[in-house]
Parts: structure tokens; sequence; C-alpha cells
């Protein structure tokens, strides 16, 4: 009842009194009645507005409970692969096409910019035409050249063997008086003669056949106009620039009709693969991270769609401008709509307690300080306990000592709470 209401009430009754006893005893009431209702009014008014001074405020709690706690480290990051391929040209040339587009997913080996191949093509032709020269030189000299010069070769030796014989009879006939010396002069010249045709023979096959001078000489310069063709072969390849893997491709700084140079970056390919986020953590948060701590984030452009990620690598130092540690995260199975370089949330699981004493952390004072603290609600005082915290969550926190199971936490949305005032417990919030 409101105190308005209960004046008027007492009024209303004083009024109309039901008297017994005549007009004497009437008149007596009329005399009193103002009194008695001031009065009345006086003990409702202290007893509404007092009680605050009397018995103390009436509070909001936080009771202390077992239920499990999860403390997070929560930060800002980037999708991004391990690494990023530059994609460039091996030549200088004029771009022909460009057959992708940035942003374009494409697979080892696809085509992704071709340079005008007019010029390698002439070259490939000009050292085909070498390697085909030497091939028939080289065929020539083992299939016609050296068989001649082994036959030459085996003639000569015959007759060298003819001469010889010639020579010896021519000899013995000078000896027997049947030939004269000039018939043993002839034969043992006609001996000479084919002796040095052996020899010439021989020098001639040995050149051409397998392992001689100019079949080492025919060899190399196959060898050479062979090496010339595989040159402008891969000259002719580079005009043909593909992904060298799997990737997206998420820039491109390049246009049909430019002249590029060798070594400039024109694309810059993603690689398929692992994904990894990298984000700053605030370096008071470095106590907290682990190796291989689960986390759960999210894109900013699908805050509702969370997907798993686990911490890989902490930063060993610290960036001295923005006091925050540099942190990757990889995600075993990335979502589809996951881009290079978009924003993503991250909350990375640094603690978990099943069954923990935990209290709001609403009710605890002093919380990020060395000696934190809070007010029980203690036969009708506010006590003030030192209190010891372990794992911090977003709304709770874990109580390791300085309060029990059941105790009722003085939340600090009651204002000032002097120590050992008087309080009327309220509701849990």
């Amino acid at each position: 009842m409101e105190l308005g209401q209960g004046v008027q009430s007492l009024t209303e009754k004083a009024a109309k009194p039901h008297i017994a006893g005549g007009g004497r005893a009437r008149d007596a009431w009329r005399r009193w009645a103002p009194a008695a209702v001031a009065l009345a009014a006086a003990l409702l008014a202290a007893s509404y507005f007092g009680a605050p001074y009397l018995f103390g405020p009436v509070v909001t709690t936080a009771k202390v409970e077992r239920r499990d706690i999860v403390q997070t480290v929560v930060a800002s990051g980037q999708i991004q692969t391990p690494y990023r391929v530059a994609v460039s040209s091996q030549i200088t040339g004029v771009v022909a096409d460009v057959p992708v587009a940035e942003g374009q997913d494409v697979k080892a080996g696809d085509l992704i910019i071709a340079l005008d191949d007019a010029d390698a093509r002439e070259q490939v032709k000009s050292a085909q035409a070498a390697v085909d020269q030497a091939e028939a030189r080289l065929k020539q000299l083992t299939g016609v050249q050296a068989p001649a010069a082994e036959q030459n070769l085996k003639q000569a030796q015959a007759n060298l063997t003819d001469a010889h014989k010639t020579s010896d009879r021519a000899k013995t006939l000078l000896k027997q008086g049947f030939a004269t010396q000039q018939t043993v002069d002839d034969a043992q010249k006609a001996f000479d003669v084919a002796q040095s045709q052996v020899t010439t023979a021989t020098i001639q096959y040995d050149t051409f056949k397998t392992g001689g001078f100019d079949y080492l000489l025919s060899q190399t310069q196959l060898t050479q106009a062979e090496a010339n063709l595989r040159a402008a072969q891969a000259q002719l390849g580079y005009t043909q620039i593909r992904a060298p893997r799997e990737g997206t491709l998420i820039t491109r700084n390049v246009e049909r009709g430019q002249v590029v140079q060798a070594g400039k970056d024109l694309m810059d390919l993603a690689p398929a693969g692992q994904t990894q986020i990298v984000a700053q953590i605030d370096e008071r948060n470095l106590s907290l991270l682990r190796l291989g701590e689960p986390a759960q984030a999210s894109a900013d452009a699908y805050p509702q769609q969370k997907f798993a990620a686990k911490v890989i690598y902490i930063n060993p130092s610290v960036d001295a401008t923005t006091g925050s540690i540099q942190t990757k995260l990889s995600v075993a199975e990335p979502p589809a709509f996951l881009r290079q370089d978009m924003t993503v949330s991250v909350e990375i699981e640094a603690a978990r307690r099943p069954s923990a004493l935990v209290a709001d952390a609403s009710a605890v004072r002093d919380i990020s300080s060395a000696k934190p603290w809070a007010l029980v609600a203690e036969n009708g005082r506010a006590v003030r306990r030192d209190v010891k915290l372990g794992a911090i969550g977003d709304k709770d926190v874990e109580i390791l000592s300085g309060a029990a199971e059941g105790d009722r936490l003085i939340k600090t949305s009651n204002g000032q709470i002097a120590t050992g005032q008087r309080v009327r417990l309220g509701s849990d919030e």
C-alpha cells in the first residue's frame, strides 16, 4: 500500500467513527481525531522511508554455485594462407591473352597468361632444322663412310699381303738366277705402296668408326643442336605462363597488350590447402595462450556461421608499437565462404573448468587487480572477503578461495555498499 493511500484510508475511517455513548464522546473524538491521524501518518512514513536506514537497503546478489566455466581470449584477425606464390614471366614479351580473372580458382598447370610466341616458334623451327642436319651427318658417317672405309682397309690389307708375297718370290728367283734386280726392285716398290695404302685406310677407318674423330665431332654437333632445340622449346614454353599449383588468384597486375619484363610480378596466387588466421593478441593475455588450444572463429560477414580453429604459432616477440603478439591459428575445415584477407573474430579457449565454484563477475570488486575482493551478504550485513580467482569467463569467474558454495555476493550494481553495512537480501540476478 502506498503512503498516500494509507493516510487517506485512516482519514476516512476517522471521519466516520462508530462511537457509542452519545454526543459527549463524539465531541471528545473530534478533538483528538486530527492528532491520531497525524500520528498514524508519521508511523507509516517512518516504516516506508526509514526501513533502509534501520534494516539496510535491499540488494541484488549473485549466488556462488558449481557449474562449468570456460575462459576465452577474444581477438580480431585475417584469413591468410601460409604463403603466397608470386607469378612472373621468365622472358620479356608482349601479353597476348589473360584468360583468368582476379579471385578465380585455378588448378596446377592451368594457363593464366599467354605471351606472343611468333618469334619463339621460328627459333624452334630453326633449331629443329639444325638437329635434323646433324642427325643426317651422323647417319651418313655411320651408315656410309665408316663401312666404306672399313672395306677400303680390308682391300688395302689384301693388296699388302699380295705385294709381300710377290716381293719374296722375286728375291728367291733372283738368287736362283731366274730374275733380275729390276724385278726385285719393282716388287719391293709395290710392297711399299701397298703398305702405305694400308696405313692410310687404317687412319680413315679409325676416323669414321664409332669413337673416331669424325664420329665424335658429328655426335658433338648433334648434341649441341639438340641442346639448342631444347632451349628454343623452353623459350616457347615460357610464353605460356601456367599456374604453378592449385589455388586462388588474389591479385592481377597484367593486361593484354602490355610488355612485361622478366622477373616482374604479374599475379599473386594463394595456394589451396591449409588456411590460417593471423591475429594480434593483446600481450596481457600472453599467459593464457598455449599451442594447440582450440578456438571458435566467425567471419564478420557471416557472424552466425562459426568454424573451428587451433593455435599453431605464437610469435616469440611482442610488437612494441601495438603491444600485441602475432598468433596464427590453423583452420582444418575452412567453410566455402572464406576469402583471402577476410576479417574474422576469434575466441580462443584458454581454460575450461568443469563443475567449478563460480560466481557472476559483476559481484567481484577489483577483478583485474592483484587483490580482488567481494562483499558477502552474511547475517544481514555486508562482509568483505578477499577472493582468489581462477578462470575468468565472459560473465562468470571461478572462485578458488574466499567464498563458499551457496554464498550470496553483493553485486556492484547496488552502488556504494560499505563493509559491515546492514543489507536486506533481494533477488539473485
